[in-house]
Formats: structure tokens, sequence, C-alpha cells
């Protein structure tokens, strides 16, 4: 039985960059999924370095949830950071 995927990472584009219409659709906001929270780190963390924006956190029912916003995410991600 293979584990289940506990993490997930949200990113897309930094909204505050303004950009036209047709990007916009190219470039909306995904999710990936992951089976640890390393990977979900190491993912989130080449996220950040297209200085896109990125929130992280478990998948229901995994417990104890745990919910990482976009202003923690780097934090959180990078180990030298105190993630």
């Amino acid at each position: 039985m293979t584990q289940p995927d506990i993490w997930y990472v949200s990113f897309g584009p930094d909204k505050s960059v303004k950009t036209d219409d047709a990007a916009d659709a190219r470039t909306a906001r995904s999710t990936r999924t992951f089976k640890s929270e390393v990977d979900a780190k190491l993912f989130a963390m080449q996220v950040i370095a297209k200085g896109w924006s990125a929130s992280a956190g478990t998948l229901n029912p995994h417990q104890p949830k745990q919910v990482i916003g976009a202003s923690q995410i780097e934090r959180w991600a990078d180990p030298g950071l105190g993630g």
C-alpha cells in the first residue's frame, strides 16, 4: 500500500506584479501534492526562486492540521531561516 499525499503547495505568479489578462489566464494558480513535508518544502523553494507566491499545508484528514501562509512560506521552506 502506498503512502497518501499529505502536503500541498499552492502557487502562482505574484499578484502584486501587473500582467496582461492573457498572461494571467496562462499562469493561473495551481496546486501540487506531496507525500512528505521535505518534498513540499523543496518545491516551495523552487516556486519562491521564480518570484512567485506560494502557500502550503496539510491535506484533510491529516492531523495535526497545518497551514503556512504566503507571508510565512519562505521561513517554513528554508532550513537556514529556521524551517
